[in-house]
């Protein structure tokens, strides 16, 4: 079975040693739990982050954390979890070379990186013949393009949908190693991305809101604010229900908003619906954000 890939994240940090030991804990256990909660460490800056499919979900997780596993913890705003991916359709020629005395490493690589066709997960395809690379180092260049993708060329999130096409390299009957190999395709897919035209990608949400009527037209309003489109309006008894697709990253805080506008008297809920690429003047923003650098 299949479960959606986690669309939001927080980062949380114990506040003593004893409460870092039942974080881990308790993280593991909800872990086991949940298929939809996932858990990861950031390579720069160390912290735990959490991930899972919405404000509701992450604030349960935490609750129960303090509740069940008496974690006390400092808890980060919510995040998008923004995907990359390619465009472009690139041939990357990689050699990976390394002679220190005594026996080296070597492998050289062709490959044609570019998106796959479903524009999810990664397509690898072995078209090496004559026995240019042989075939015990092929899968170590596909497990170096794979492990590329946890980080894009642009922020560092994750690419998805990407197809890519091995038909020629050379060995070393001595220096080469599936090590070689691997650090080969790693660094051909880095090269490679960067120069495949890669987007911003963000989750878009598929939104209900329950209201009554005459409170339609400003819940309308404000999710075309926070770039949603409407996708249908129609009535349920006697309330209207209003279906649209949104950016999650206009979505947080949308409790309060809705309760505002509708003086609590409206219900929605949302579901992740796809990835879309994100306009470019607010991808340079959250570009800029990432790289900690203040955008212009």
């Amino acid at each position: 079975m299949e479960f959606p890939e986690p669309v939001i994240r927080i980062a949380i940090e114990p506040k003593t040693k004893a409460d870092s030991d039942k974080l881990g804990a308790g993280l593991q256990k909800l872990a086991e739990e949940d298929p939809t909660f996932r858990v990861s460490t950031d390579d720069e800056t160390g912290q735990t982050l959490i991930a899972g499919m919405g404000e509701l979900h992450l604030e349960i997780i935490v609750d129960r954390l303090k509740r069940e596993f008496k974690v006390e913890a400092n808890v980060g705003k919510p995040q998008v979890a923004y995907r990359e991916a390619i465009r472009k359709t690139i041939d990357e020629h990689y050699t990976h070379k390394k002679q220190s005395g005594g026996r080296g490493q070597f492998a050289e690589i062709y490959v044609e990186i570019g998106p796959s066709e479903s524009g999810v997960g990664f397509e690898f395809i072995d078209e090496i013949k004559g026995g240019n690379i042989p075939r015990e180092y092929i899968p170590s260049v596909a497990k170096g393009l794979e492990s590329a993708l946890t980080q894009g060329p642009l922020a560092g999130f994750p690419i998805e949908g990407v197809r890519a096409r091995l038909y020629d390299g050379k060995y070393h009957n001595v220096d080469s190693d599936q090590l070689s190999f691997e650090i080969a395709g790693r660094m051909a897919f880095r090269e490679a991305s960067r120069k495949a035209k890669p987007v911003l990608m963000e989750p878009i949400m598929e939104v209900e809101v329950v209201t009554p009527e005459e409170y339609m037209g400003d819940v309308i309003g404000d999710l075309k604010s926070g770039r949603g489109r409407i996708q249908s309006m129609g009535q349920r008894n006697d309330v209207q229900v209003i279906k649209s697709l949104v950016p999650l990253s206009s979505m947080f805080g949308y409790s309060t908003d809705m309760r505002s506008i509708t003086q609590g008297r409206a219900l929605y809920s949302m579901q992740f619906d796809h990835y879309e690429e994100v306009p470019k003047s607010i991808a340079d923003e959250v570009i800029a954000a990432s790289s900690g650098v203040a955008a212009a």
